[in-house]
């Protein structure tokens, strides 16, 4: 690498588009699917917050609908 590309030197500043990326939220979730998904990430070596924002994403793209009829508490 060139000397005048030397990236050590270069100041860090935090990214301005962070906050807009994740909004943090508290919800309740069953123990049953904590546990669920705890297992899953272990098991993948990534955290249950991780995990469980992967799947939520990945229904966001492939607009997956749940249906109530069937849904249990």
């Amino acid at each position: 690498m060139e000397p005048e590309y030397d990236l050590s030197r270069m100041k860090k500043r935090p990214n301005p588009y962070a906050q807009q990326l994740k909004k943090q939220v508290t919800i309740s979730i069953g123990i049953d699917v904590i546990e669920y998904f705890e297992n899953m990430a272990q098991e993948a070596g990534i955290s249950s917050q991780e995990l469980i924002n992967i799947y939520l994403q990945d229904c966001v793209v492939s607009q997956r609908k749940l249906s109530l009829d069937k849904a249990v508490d």
